[in-house]
């Protein structure tokens, strides 16, 4: 936030709609506030009136094009390792037969539940003014219920610690994965079996290193690039059905239930292997608001989950028709005159998906921010005309290292697929829970038709949930213990932030009664504007407070601005700036910001002149209230925490740059006080 110490703090606790953004330290003084919106609070209607939706209007065609290369990119590289990785945790002394028909039947189900019913059927409806995912989901369920939900504000800090435990897996995982068919290439296969590491990493530091530059010019070959991806997935799968045509009737699920039953307790293990063919289903939801629901959905149901269930078929009949192929299924069903381009466009598609996953991360990373949920962070903008394009270093580095180092430890994609699925499958599950309060409170379904939709669903999530869980001892633990460190930090952010603001609030005065205090004793006036943020403007902030104090004078005018982020993506211009007056010397101005926004203090200040509010920023100061805060072991937090969350105001972004503010024009004032 703006104001207090490194940063300023939420006005509010984590779900109300008082000022929120950004910030990293203390009370009063921000300029920005919590999580969501909350309807019950008078701002509540702030979020209808601001909201919009703000998307271009693009040939229907182009946009399903795209969102192939974005929206399916981590899906469509799950071939690559999803059928071996089944096959080989298949109990020994099952029917091979009925082994590859029962994890076919098992992949293509689980690609017709959970990605075609639940995510593509049933969650895209559920958007918030057309943007999805969870914390957007979080948003709009805060919003529904009309008072702050901790288990709502808890699920949806664990759903976005979870997809940054896919985010450092998925790259990974993905790229190993291709790169591994070097083994089985033609004629030097057996040679380059050591190279295999450093060609990934090579690859991946690449990846990291251009994020920097933006994606605007590499994301228009993206959708073309997986188009032809998908293309030759269905093609590949297409001629080697002919191999054993019988392998059609393993879409029947009865085949699932019997080789589950065959392998008993390792049925249940071998789930998380199937598990891996729906990876990437979230990314359907999450990247709802870049397409729009209809190009995905027709992206899905007649392009994408054709090619897919062609080519695991295609594998199967390989398979039976050979069963040494089970070794590597996928690379086997490529023929050697087709090899090297095969292999270099599965390269080009795992590092798409790899790419949509860290641009996911950053989008997830600002709306952290904007909701309370994190420290001010500084994020940059690759392009002027898309709002989504952004890159934020720090997420980029840690990305990048976390990345490398799975990829040295594990080695291979056997033993990293141990890890891949249980960060997923967790975060379907929060989204499974945030629904049902969608259905009951936005919806308005009676109780039992919503469990009557959400209890499958969520019996699906917790069956491969708890199948991934297994893979603990070989590695899932890290995601996990990924994603708990992550909470931590969102709870002690929010937790600190909210307890810093009340505390301001009790010792603070105000603004009215500071403006009625300075008609009776009129202090020294001296010319020029001065701007104090603020995350509550019903008390005076504390810079003025000070600046009156110490200074002893009053700035001509005075402007108290206020940054609100409400509980809907994106604020269109014409309702980004409210101003009231207070009386001739005093003025409160509010700018809005979606979630997905991130504010710019001079372009939105920009806009006060149409609304007659007119000065030059260039001789405009900037007051922000900065407080020192020490750690209590009376705070409400242990000590440690205490410790924790201090640190994290210290390393927050600076607000000057975070809110693009003239650092010229910038002046501090502020105080000590405990957390």
């Amino acid at each position: 936030m703006i104001g207090d110490t490194p940063s300023e703090t939420p006005a509010s606790p984590p779900g109300s709609d008082t000022t929120s953004a950004p910030q990293s330290g203390a009370a009063q003084d921000t300029s920005t506030s919590s999580p969501n919106v909350n309807p019950a609070d008078p701002h509540a209607s702030e979020a209808e009136a601001v909201s919009s939706h703000g998307h271009g209007k693009e040939g229907f065609v182009a946009l399903a094009v795209g969102s192939v290369g974005v929206v399916f990119g981590d899906i469509g590289t799950s071939p690559l390792y999803a059928m071996r990785e089944a096959l080989f945790h298949t109990r020994e002394g099952t029917n091979a037969e009925l082994a590859i028909k029962g994890v076919i039947s098992l992949v293509f189900w689980a690609l017709v539940m959970i990605v075609t019913v639940k995510y593509v059927l049933f969650l895209m409806r559920a958007d918030n003014k057309g943007e999805g995912g969870t914390l957007a989901l979080m948003a709009l369920a805060q919003k529904a219920l009309g008072k702050y939900s901790p288990t709502v504000f808890f699920l949806g800090i664990c759903g976005a610690a979870l997809f940054y435990g896919d985010g450092i897996i998925t790259p990974a995982v993905s790229v190993l994965g291709a790169v591994e068919g070097l083994k089985d290439a033609p004629g030097i296969g057996s040679n380059v079996h050591h190279l295999i590491v450093p060609i990934s990493a090579v690859i991946l530091i690449a990846l990291f290193m251009v994020q920097s530059k933006g994606t605007a010019k590499v994301a228009k070959f993206f959708g073309p690039i997986t188009v032809l991806w998908f293309l030759t997935l269905g093609g590949l799968g297409l001629y080697h059905i002919f191999d054993q045509p019988g392998i059609m009737v393993a879409l029947m699920p009865q085949y699932g239930i019997e080789f589950l039953i065959a392998n008993g307790f390792t049925g249940f293990v071998i789930l998380g292997s199937v598990f891996l063919a729906v990876t990437g289903a979230e990314a359907l939801y999450a990247d709802m608001g870049h397409f729009g629901k209809k190009p995905i959905q027709y992206a899905w149901l007649f392009f994408v989950l054709p090619c897919l269930t062609l080519n695991y078929l295609g594998q199967g009949a390989l398979t039976l028709a050979d069963p040494s192929a089970r070794e590597n299924p996928f690379w086997r069903m490529v023929p050697d005159i087709a090899y090297w381009p095969i292999f270099l466009l599965a390269t080009c598609a795992t590092v798409i998906a790899s790419q949509a996953v860290i641009t996911g991360a950053f989008s997830m990373t600002q709306q952290a921010v904007q909701l309370g949920l994190l420290p001010r962070i500084d994020i940059k903008r690759t392009s002027e005309t898309q709002a989504g394009q952004i890159f934020v270093p720090q997420i980029n580095t840690m990305l990048m290292v976390g990345v490398l180092v799975l990829l040295f430890v594990f080695r291979s994609t056997d033993r990293l697929t141990s890890m891949y699925g249980i960060a997923v499958t967790g975060a379907m599950l929060v989204d499974t829970l945030l629904a049902y309060v969608f259905l009951r409170h936005v919806w308005k379904w009676k109780r039992w038709q919503a469990w009557a939709m959400l209890v499958p669903l969520g019996a699906l999530d917790l069956i491969f949930f708890g199948s991934n869980l297994l893979k603990i001892p070989q590695g899932a633990w890290l995601p996990l213990t990924l994603g708990a460190m992550l909470v931590l930090i969102m709870l002690t952010w929010a937790t600190g932030t909210r307890t810093l603001t009340e505390k301001s609030r009790r010792d603070s005065v105000a603004l009215l009664d500071l403006v009625d205090m300075l008609k009776k004793r009129p202090p020294h006036r001296v010319a020029g504007t001065a701007i104090f943020l603020t995350s509550d403007a019903e008390s005076a902030p504390v810079a003025l407070m000070h600046n009156l104090k110490h200074n002893k004078v009053l700035h001509e005018k005075n402007i108290i601005l206020t940054v609100r982020t409400i509980g809907v993506p994106r604020v269109p211009e014409d309702k980004r700036v409210t101003i009231e007056l207070i009386n001739e010397d005093f003025k409160k101005v509010t700018l809005h910001y979606g979630f997905m926004e991130s504010p710019n203090l001079p372009r939105a200040l920009g806009l006060c002149r149409k609304l007659g509010l007119k000065f030059d920023i260039m001789a405009t100061s900037f007051f922000l209230g900065k407080r020192n805060v020490v750690p209590s072991a009376n705070s409400g937090m242990p000590l440690w925490q205490d410790k924790l969350f201090i640190f994290l105001m210290k390393n927050a972004a600076n607000p000057t740059e975070f809110f693009h503010i003239p650092p010229g024009r910038v002046v501090e004032l502020g105080t000590q006080v405990t957390v």
